[in-house]
């Protein structure tokens, strides 16, 4: 069965048949399971316009009152947790614990947004001169927007929707056009939640929809991720329109590994980190820096966690890594193997390519990879391969290993494995990157805190979530006021 998948404006299911149609595809399968409408950029407009009209009315609503819809709304996504979960499988093509996992990390989200209450809060000063106090109130911006990649459907969007219109915006999703059947279904659940009409829409498409939102002046805000030359893009074009951005780019995530390290416990989370959701995620672990005698014991050990892995569709028992998202996915990842392995950048410890999964002969299925002896200067070692592929670093020293780490345009995440205190801390100080993690393998930061990608990993300068959430999706208000007492006696 095809399902048609819809816009949701003004608080009505829309088709917006002016515009182009693109098949969704269940990647284990290699099956249309879906069909989505490219919204053109009139229908664009009458979100945004619709939006802008909630907003004026959503604004005065007490923050109290404001956030009821989003207890409502974490009711619905705990309820209806397994089928959004196994839609994301079939649309996305991780495996059914790793959809679960996403939605559970987006409804955190929801969580802490039903706290803007006490998040909103600004300050005050009295008597900053005789007589004068003085003010500072957050204000709510408008429409804001947020541009949402294929790798997480259920998580990311609710990175930003639950703060925005917590903090009195109206919120318009653009989800990938890969994946918008997720997206569809979270809808369904926001349209019971109790928002009102327009302070919550869903427009699909591509280039031609994401232009027209950014280019929209009653747009105030763009939320993006994806990869970093459209994040390049989207910040560009959003900032000189007078937009704020926010924008998460790619990735090239090193994890340093000592010889001190648990290496069992080390071997299986980073084969989680590398191999988990297929690679396709922007904190899975790219490059392993082996230091000293920790090269051989890891490199035999991570061989055989990348050999032994289950490969398959996401819904089957025991399957522990479903297909890359699409056809031309595979043969990109492919190439840049090869291409690493032919200019003699790379060795292949590990070869996924040219395997099959039973059963799923049209699936999109790259099997786990190992490359070592990579050269660290190498176009292979400084290229976001978004793909179930791990690249072997060696070094001598700590230090070396954290100039490895340091030597890279990227800073979404950097991680070590080690017993030593002092070692970590180092490590914590020194590497160049926005989330760090000691012992874990997807350094992934919980719903208060902010995503912290760094360099070209990150454009703008408040990250999504928590408190930063907040200060991106209000304005500072500050008033001076002055009351003479003799103002007053005549009452």
């Amino acid at each position: 069965m095809v399902t048609k998948i819809l816009d949701y404006i003004d608080g009505q299911w829309t088709d917006a048949r002016a515009g182009d149609q693109l098949n969704v595809v269940n990647p284990a399968y290699g099956a249309v399971i879906g069909e989505v409408v490219m919204t053109p950029q009139s229908v664009v407009g009458q979100a945004v316009e619709a939006g802008h009209a909630a907003f004026l009315e959503w604004r005065r609503v007490p923050v109290g009152e404001r956030i009821q819809p989003l207890f409502k709304l974490k009711a619905l996504l705990d309820e209806h947790l397994d089928e959004i979960a196994r839609v994301i499988t079939n649309e996305c093509g991780k495996t059914y614990a790793e959809s679960v996992g996403e939605l559970r990390r987006g409804i955190e989200n929801v969580e802490v947004a039903c706290g803007i209450p006490s998040l909103i809060q600004g300050y005050n000063n009295e008597d900053i001169a005789s007589g004068i106090d003085e003010h500072m109130f957050r204000q709510p911006l408008g429409v804001t927007v947020a541009i949402t990649p294929f790798n997480f459907p259920g998580m990311i969007p609710l990175w930003f929707l639950p703060y925005a219109v917590a903090c009195g915006n109206a919120f318009i999703l653009k989800p990938s056009e890969k994946v918008p059947m997720t997206s569809a279904k979270l809808f369904e659940l926001i349209a019971q939640s109790g928002f009102p009409k327009g302070v919550i829409q869903l427009v699909n498409g591509s280039k031609e929809t994401v232009d027209a939102l950014l280019d929209h002046p009653q747009v105030r805000a763009v939320s993006f991720v994806g990869s970093t030359p459209v994040a390049k893009y989207i910040y560009s074009r959003a900032t000189a329109n007078g937009k704020r951005a926010q924008c998460q780019g790619g990735a090239k995530n090193p994890v340093v590994i000592m010889p001190d390290a648990d290496m069992d416990m080390t071997t299986r989370i980073m084969a989680d980190s590398a191999f988990g959701c297929a690679g396709q995620r922007c904190l899975a672990a790219s490059v392993a820096i082996t230091v000293g005698d920790a090269r051989r014991t890891f490199s035999e050990q991570i061989a055989d966690a990348a050999a032994g892995r289950v490969v398959g569709y996401g819904l089957d028992d025991g399957v522990q890594m479903g297909p890359v998202i699409t056809a031309e996915s595979k043969t990109r990842i492919e190439g840049i193997i090869a291409k690493g392995e032919q200019s003699g950048a790379a060795s292949v410890l590990v070869d996924g390519r040219g395997r099959g999964v039973s059963g799923y002969e049209d699936g999109y299925f790259l099997f786990p990879t190992v490359l070592d002896n990579v050269d660290p200067k190498s176009e292979i070692a400084n290229t976001e391969i978004f793909g179930p592929v791990l690249s072997l670093m060696h070094a001598q020293t700590v230090d070396d290993a954290i100039a490895l780490v340091n030597d890279r345009a990227y800073g979404n995440m950097a991680c070590i494995f080690t017993a030593s205190g002092a070692v970590a801390r180092q490590f914590r100080n020194e590497a160049d990157a926005g989330n760090v993690g000691i012992n874990i393998g997807v350094a992934a930061p919980m719903a208060f805190f902010p995503f912290s990608g760094w360099n070209d990993s990150f454009f703008g300068d408040l990250h999504g979530q928590g408190r930063h959430g907040v200060e991106f999706y209000t304005q500072t208000k500050v008033v001076v006021e002055r009351w003479p007492r003799e103002w007053s006696r005549q009452f």
